[in-house]
């Protein structure tokens, strides 16, 4: 503990503050409930101490000349949680779906046919033995999880499934499931089903450190039992629900660090607000030093009802700048003021001065009640009079010679207002940004005026000036996109184009009528939310390991098509169903992992449907699709994209048959998608070596010379696979690729799943 000196001062300092002290030194800065201490000899890291706070006591201790120090710091934190606090011991274990199960296993007891999942079926048992299609169990306890006491057994191995704990290696594969070519060489938009936690491990062995952007929604943990944890839904009566849902996503968000570049890329989450203080300290913690910006959308007018308080309206956008990552400027300030016109809409400049709606009486409104002379022979304003007094007859003003006095007069005859006094209507006409308009049809002249969204739409450069006509009024037009000044956008957001009732849950019916998904995000708000960061990057990678409905993927072919992009997605989702159609199958005799249930499930009956849909224009039926893109690009929908889409189940690979190349068709694409996702993919090892597209595969490294001489005839490839266990061999062959990168197989591969499970410790 701290000197009682050293205590005293710090007991001084305001609640809410951070104390350093050293000696003399001594540091406040403003954080709410931190509270570290450091002393000569001795260091006190509380558990509110972010990680970013903690090093830097380490370097002020370098700095001080006392290394004994900052190692006594550096060893006091490394057994103490710092950051955001929360329930780590709870540990969250995954079904894996598909695997085969095989003897040393850990596995569950899936629920009988017809039957709902119960606290039973989440028992852990170890398999001793297989035999006939029989496993013999016995009781597998682990710490920190529910306690199996039951006495061994001998079931089905059918009614089996593999469990593995997230901080455990597991070794994936990819199985095809399906894919749509029109887009030629392009790349493809990749869609892959299974679990996020074990696509993110093995997207790490093809894209650590090479993703530009990740958009993700997660589950808002909103109680209503939106997602499942360790196999089963949180509600909110849970009082571990905020802590599963952190730790949840912390295991995420590390791997999703390991794949974002760290020069220049960008995380966005969506949340609402249930978890976004506790997600936006989470990633203060997950990403110490970066720069987090909040934004605040608007995507339900309607309001979402809150149970007797405020009706939810927005939703946040929590952005992570990694590196050197920053916005885009382009021509749209995201409030709604500018987006109509920047978008091709091109909506009046002028309004009519003659007030409408509420309050726009004479009777309410009597100082806005006056004459406009107009001098009909020259079509010119020639004055303003002055406010009647609210009895007086408008009749009884005289007009100057050869003047009318216009009226604020409503079509049904009654005296109504203007939208300002005579003396700032003078002051409009004078700067030439009020004038009169046209007569309608009862012979009443119109008075116009630039309201303060054109005022500011002037001024952004939105509407240019190209002159001054001979009544002194401006002449105004929408200039061109390439004319409006670049902006930075605000961090409001308030665009029709974001209500996701309208672009999310109808449009999707439009790509798969008949079928529903819970929520669905507006096509056009991810478009836009996504569009600031990859703009200038028309090779991007985006990755969504929350991937839902597939809006991400479809965003990115939006992207595409607007300005020739090659940018290329990363779908994960998972094949989970509804509570409500979980139900109905059960009733029907069926269970996860049967083909009636998984042909139900999110990816397969939603996100491979919808993208398959958005690039052929057509619906799963056949038909062509309704109605059209709006916004930005308005296209047909029917018209599809020039797009290519694959889609892959998430395997699970015995190591030892990996090692051996007895698993090369399930782990073949994930080395195509490290090569670019385009082109061929190699299915099928070879005798001596095989050259897609844009990469080649040495099977066997004594080959070498023949196999170097003929890769001189493809320039295209620009990764190359080496299969050898022999390390000097591997150093020999690199040698020769003059400086193409160089990949052991299947070493780097099995030694990036490890590197993904020791991360999950630290």
């Amino acid at each position: 503990m701290p000197d009682q000196e050293s205590t005293t001062s710090w007991a001084r300092e305001p609640p809410g503050r951070i104390a350093v002290q050293y000696g003399r030194f001594a540091r406040i800065a403003n954080r709410m409930t931190v509270e570290c201490i450091v002393t000569k000899g001795s260091a006190v890291v509380s558990s509110q101490t972010s990680q970013a706070e903690v090093q830097s006591l380490i370097d002020r201790a370098v700095k001080l000349g006392d290394p004994k120090l900052a190692a006594d710091i550096r060893q006091f934190a490394s057994t103490r949680q710092y950051g955001l606090v929360f329930e780590h011991n709870r540990p969250e274990r995954m079904r894996l779906y598909g695997k085969p199960v095989t003897a040393r296993d850990v596995v569950q007891v899936l629920p009988r046919l017809g039957t709902a999942e119960s606290a039973e079926n989440r028992l852990l048992w170890r398999v001793s033995s297989l035999h006939d299609g029989k496993a013999d169990l016995y009781a597998y306890v682990a710490p920190d999880y529910a306690d199996n006491d039951g006495e061994p057994r001998t079931v089905d191995v059918a009614d089996l499934v593999a469990v593995s704990e997230y901080d455990q290696p597991i070794y994936a594969g990819f199985r095809e499931t399906g894919r749509v070519e029109h887009g030629g060489d392009k790349p493809y938009q990749v869609v892959i089903n299974g679990e996020n936690y074990h696509a993110l491990e093995a997207l790490a062995f093809a894209y650590a450190g090479k993703v530009d952007c990740i958009y993700i929604d997660p589950p808002y943990n909103t109680g209503a039992k939106d997602w499942k944890y360790n196999n089963d839904y949180v509600d909110g009566s849970d009082q571990y629900r905020h802590s599963k849902w952190l730790a949840f996503m912390e295991r995420r968000l590390k791997l999703a660090k390991r794949l974002l570049n760290p020069a220049d890329s960008v995380l966005i989450v969506t949340i609402d607000e249930k978890e976004y203080l506790r997600l936006g300290l989470l990633l203060e913690d997950v990403f110490a030093g970066s720069r987090i910006q909040m934004i605040t959308a608007l995507t339900n007018k309607k309001g979402q009802s809150r149970n007797g308080t405020f009706a939810r309206v927005d939703e946040y956008i929590y952005v992570v700048f990694i590196g050197s990552a920053t916005v885009v400027r382009g021509f749209d300030s995201m409030l709604e003021a500018t987006s109509s016109a920047v978008r091709g809409k091109k909506p009046a400049i002028w309004n009519s001065l003659l007030r409408r709606g509420t309050h726009s009486a004479r009777w309410e409104r009597p100082k806005l009640f006056f004459p406009v002379f107009v001098n009909e022979t020259t079509s010119t304003i020639v004055g303003v009079g002055d406010c009647l007094d609210p009895n007086a007859n408008r009749n009884d003003t005289i007009p100057p010679k050869g003047c009318v006095a216009v009226w604020p007069m409503h079509t049904d005859g009654t005296e109504g207002c203007w939208q300002m006094s005579p003396e700032k209507l003078k002051l409009y006409l004078q700067k030439g940004i009020a004038k009169l308009g046209n007569k309608n049809k009862t012979g009443q002249w119109a008075i116009n005026y630039l309201k303060r969204k054109q005022l500011n739409e002037v001024k952004d450069g939105t509407i240019k000036t190209v002159g001054v006509d001979k009544r002194g009024a401006l002449m105004l037009e929408y200039a061109s996109r390439e004319e409006v000044a670049k902006q930075e956008p605000r961090t409001m957001w308030m665009k029709s184009s974001f209500d996701a009732s309208v672009y999310g849950s109808t449009l999707l019916r439009d790509f798969l009528p008949g079928r529903s998904f819970p929520f669905p995000k507006s096509l056009y708000a991810v478009e836009d939310t996504i569009r600031f960061f990859v703009a200038d990057k028309p090779d991007a990678l985006i990755v969504d390991f929350f991937a839902g409905s597939g809006t991400t993927a479809h965003a990115v072919m939006r992207l595409n098509h607007q300005d020739g992009g090659r940018r290329h997605s990363i779908s994960v989702t998972n094949n989970e169903v509804s509570i409500d159609e979980a139900k109905k199958l059960i009733k029907a005799g069926h269970r996860q992992g049967d083909p009636e249930w998984e042909t139900r499930g999110i990816c397969e009956y939603i996100t491979k449907p919808r993208i398959t849909a958005a690039i052929t224009g057509h619906t799963p039926e056949g038909g062509p699709i309704k109605g059209g893109y709006k916004f930005t690009d308005e296209f047909p929908m029917a018209d599809g994209f020039e797009e290519n889409a694959v889609f892959y189940d998430l395997t699970y690979q015995d190591p030892t048959a990996v090692r051996l190349g007895m698993a090369f068709r399930e782990v073949a694409p994930l080395l195509w998608l490290r090569a670019g996702a385009r082109g061929r993919c190699i299915m099928d090892e070879k005798p001596d070596w095989d050259i897609a597209d844009t990469y080649a595969i040495l099977f066997d490294p004594s080959r070498a010379n023949a196999f170097v001489s003929e890769l001189a005839k493809a320039p295209h490839v620009g990764l190359v696979y080496v299969v050898t266990d022999d390390e000097r061999r591997f150093a020999s062959v690199s040698a020769m690729l003059g400086g193409l990168p160089v990949v052991r197989l299947y070493a780097d591969y099995l030694r990036s799943f490890r590197i993904s499970a020791e991360g999950a410790n630290n």
